[in-house]
């Protein structure tokens, strides 16, 4: 549980990360070295020490899913997009994950949600959208329906990785294990199309906020993000633990507020009120 808050905590980061990176870098440079940076960083770990690859066609499988939609069809996806929208509403539209997540999970389990969990969705989703609706005063001049929709596409994808993380956690493959071979996989994918992009334009002439910020995306929200969020699934379960991410607005909020300046209004504090609320009526079951 403790574990799991934090990891909300580091990934509300994430919005306002990514649009100080691409203040300075494109886009495209932005999503692929944050996976190919992440992917440097963990090579040796296994080069070194394992682990090796989880046996069997069916670990290999959830591997390579949470591969591609975590570390390639995601960062790639929503750097894009929010690039084009607010950190605020890119915050907010990654509260939509928890819901994604579970019900992904409910369907492959074939297993129907329970009452509560249902209940307090209802109620935090409810409180996503009093605060999306409200456009004016939230950096909503940066908004555009495009980079709203891409966020959103990006969010569909990732929480397929975590439901196939996940359950490849509960075939005895580690956490760990589990975010450093995806990464490395995911690294291994865009490390070409990288060098294609260095190759053409050379290497990025950007301040030292955009460069700390990919860093940031690598280091913390690539690497030891996912490895706090794969345990604390496995250990939690899926449709307890993922009400959780729907604290990702809250911190997203404050962080754009404090370091871009986008102005949280009282419509807005009273959304996040309604998110954590939500939380807790989720947590009953």
């Amino acid at each position: 549980m403790v574990v799991a808050v934090l990891v909300m905590i580091v990934w509300g980061a994430t919005p306002v990360a990514t649009r100080l990176a691409t203040d300075g870098l494109e886009p495209l440079v932005v999503a692929f070295l944050r996976t190919v940076l992440a992917g440097a960083l963990v090579a040796p770990l296994i080069a070194t020490r394992g682990p090796a690859l989880p046996p069997g066609p069916r670990a290999r499988a959830l591997l390579a899913v949470s591969a591609v939609t975590g570390f390639i069809l995601f960062p790639v996806i929503y750097t894009i997009g929010q690039e084009r929208t607010s950190a605020m509403h890119g915050s907010l539209i990654l509260a939509a994950l928890p819901v994604i997540t579970g019900l992904y999970a409910a369907l492959v389990a074939r297993r129907r949600p329970q009452r509560w969990w249902l209940v307090g969705c209802g109620v935090a989703l409810a409180g996503e959208a009093m605060i999306v609706t409200v456009r004016s005063g939230a950096g909503s001049e940066d908004a555009t329906l495009l980079g709203d929709l891409l966020v959103l596409v990006a969010a569909l994808a990732v929480a397929a990785g975590y439901v196939a993380g996940a359950w490849l956690l509960s075939l005895e493959f580690s956490s760990a294990a589990t975010t450093t071979w995806a990464v490395l996989l995911g690294a291994a994918a865009l490390a070409p199309c990288a060098l294609v992009l260095l190759a053409r334009d050379g290497i990025p002439k950007a301040g030292a906020s955009a460069w700390g910020a990919v860093v940031f995306l690598a280091v913390v929200t690539s690497i030891l993000g996912y490895v706090g969020w794969y345990w604390a699934l496995a250990r939690g379960g899926i449709e307890r633990i993922a009400p959780l991410q729907f604290l990702l607005p809250v911190s997203g909020l404050a962080l754009a507020a404090l370091v871009l300046d986008e102005r949280l209004t009282l419509p807005l504090a009273v959304g996040a009120a309604a998110v954590i609320g939500g939380v807790a009526i989720a947590r009953r079951e």
